[in-house]
């Protein structure tokens, strides 16, 4: 299979500071598409320019010559090898390379004046008259939304997929807008969902534009967590929870610059998912040495220290039921149902702790805030253990309850 971007009429829009074959290139390569050859097309104009070409596991040949786009396509089919074909204004959701790699046969995707498809060979009989790309796409079988596979398992809710043309400053600024919303998870907290996306939407363009990796991103997180649990515990609260604010406001940046601008990576994966799972308990015994006046005043025999040791345990415990749901289904149990997807915005976890317990210390009412943070805890940990139970041994619905996961938000 060859990937064919006709750069006859390229963009000069950059969206997410990438232009529009440079992110053709980054989308290929994140697919990890088998393609033997990209061809980039450029018909009777100049070689097109873009920011940093992507390492790709093939050749790049730039090439040119007379006549419309779609006797251009025409010529590029007559080495009789499949081609996954699309042009350099359109932006495509990433998935469709793969979905398109994998089908067989020819197939389509026409939406918002920009195009996407599979053709094969035996297929180049039904675009001869066809003068444009978006023509010739035309004449073989559309995609539809109903036959995609929606659902993204990081975002714990179906997408549909998307396809845009983005050829002037008004349609970059709309669809950078729709590629950011479009990354947020299905379930997540309250603050997350709805309080801190104006602060990462002011800082995820310009750190794309500059091309921080997003890797930085989790590494000055990394550092603001483990700074705030001194903090914490020697009584500096405000200093800790400014930073632990930082951490979490980063926290929903690095990962929307990792897939914003295709710079995901499996260590990138490990230090934020890892820094999610083991800092909270951390906090939470910072917490509570700082409200006991230090570590030299702690002692082991104090009510709330052993809260602090509860709260462990309840922590642990919670997120090895959810390991149950997440071994049998491969996603988690939060993506389940509407219900659930509900119910996560509300439940213990770290966002929703640290406000909690924020507002409660401002009013001096500190340790009685720790308390009641193991409470919800324990409340959290019962709901997750009795859903679970409800699903694999009452309801039992089957390995993919697709049904119930598609009606997401």
């Amino acid at each position: 299979m060859k990937l064919w971007i006709d750069a006859g009429r390229a963009s000069a829009e950059r969206v997410f500071g990438m232009d529009l074959i440079e992110r053709h290139l980054k989308a290929a390569r994140h697919q990890k598409l088998a393609i033997s050859e990209v061809i980039i097309d450029v018909g009777d104009g100049l070689r097109p320019t873009w920011g940093n070409e992507p390492r790709l596991n093939c050749p790049l040949r730039v090439e040119s010559g007379s006549g419309n786009s779609g006797d251009r396509l025409k010529r590029a089919l007559a080495a009789g090898e499949v081609l996954l074909v699309t042009d350099a204004s359109s932006l495509a959701d990433a998935r469709l390379y793969r979905y398109l790699a994998d089908r067989a046969g020819s197939g389509a995707v026409r939406a918002n004046k920009a195009a996407i498809g599979r053709i094969e060979p035996a297929d180049a009989e039904k675009i001869l008259s066809a003068p444009t790309l978006d023509a010739a796409i035309g004449h073989i079988a559309e995609v539809t939304q109903d036959e995609f596979p929606s659902f993204v398992v990081k975002l714990r809710r179906a997408l549909p997929f998307y396809l845009f043309s983005v050829t002037n400053p008004a349609e970059r600024k709309s669809v950078e807008r729709f590629l950011f919303w479009s990354n947020y998870k299905g379930s997540t907290d309250f603050f997350t969902k709805y309080v801190y996306p104006p602060l990462v939407w002011a800082m995820v363009p310009p750190l794309a534009r500059a091309r921080v990796h997003p890797n930085t991103v989790t590494i000055i997180s990394i550092i603001l967590t483990v700074l705030a649990v001194p903090l914490f515990a020697t009584g500096h609260f405000w200093w800790g929870f400014a930073c632990a604010y930082g951490m979490s406001v980063l926290d929903s940046v690095d990962g929307k610059l990792a897939r914003l601008t295709f710079t995901d990576s499996a260590i990138g994966n490990v230090l934020d998912h890892g820094l999610d799972i083991v800092h909270p308990p951390f906090w939470y015994f910072g917490w509570a040495i700082g409200l006991t006046g230090g570590w030299a005043a702690t002692d082991l025999a104090q009510p709330l220290w052993q809260a602090a040791w509860i709260m462990m345990a309840l922590y642990v415990l919670d997120r090895l039921i959810l390991a149950v749901y997440r071994a049998k289904y491969k996603r988690g149990l939060h993506t389940h149902a509407p219900m659930d997807a509900f119910v996560r915005t509300f439940i213990s976890r770290r966002n929703i702790n640290l406000h909690l317990f924020t507002i409660a210390y401002a009013m001096t009412w500190g340790v009685e805030a720790f308390y009641f943070v193991v409470l919800w805890q324990a409340l959290t940990c019962a709901y997750h253990g009795l859903r679970t139970v409800w699903i694999l041994f009452i309801e039992r619905p089957a390995t993919e309850p697709r049904r119930a996961i598609d009606r997401l938000p």
